[in-house]
């Protein structure tokens, strides 16, 4: 589980951490999804190099996990160069789901409105 917030002001966050982490707790519960670990960052995704979010994809890589949960899209990448590192992943099933409030994408789904999403972060 993956749970970001910028380190900008407090009062532009959509949600906090803690609003995240209970959310997706429940998510995990209700679709038993098993959590590995809770990762969480007070980072800014506009420029690549979130240490946090570099392990969490090294360990899905190593085989460690083969999923993301986190709040919306735009927790995991707000740059192009982190985006298109999710998307590669999940096109090569090094990441098997990734799960958001309201959404799971998979690899067999059409990147397109992964993409979309994304880009609408980086434009953000």
């Amino acid at each position: 589980m993956y749970a970001r917030k910028s380190s900008e002001a407090e009062d532009r966050q959509a949600a906090s951490i803690d609003a995240q982490k209970d959310e997706l707790l429940k998510i995990a519960q209700e679709q038993g999804l098993t959590i590995v670990e809770i990762l969480t960052e007070s980072q800014s995704a506009k420029k690549p190099g979130r240490p946090i979010f570099n392990k969490m994809l090294e360990r899905i890589y190593k085989g460690e996990a083969n999923g993301i949960i986190c709040w919306k899209l735009d927790r995991l990448a707000r740059n192009p160069v982190d985006g298109g590192q999710i998307s590669w992943m999940l096109q090569q099933n090094a990441i098997a789901e990734i799960v958001t409030y309201g959404r799971t994408y998979y690899p067999t789904d059409n990147v397109l409105m992964m993409q979309v999403e994304l880009g609408m972060a980086n434009h953000e």
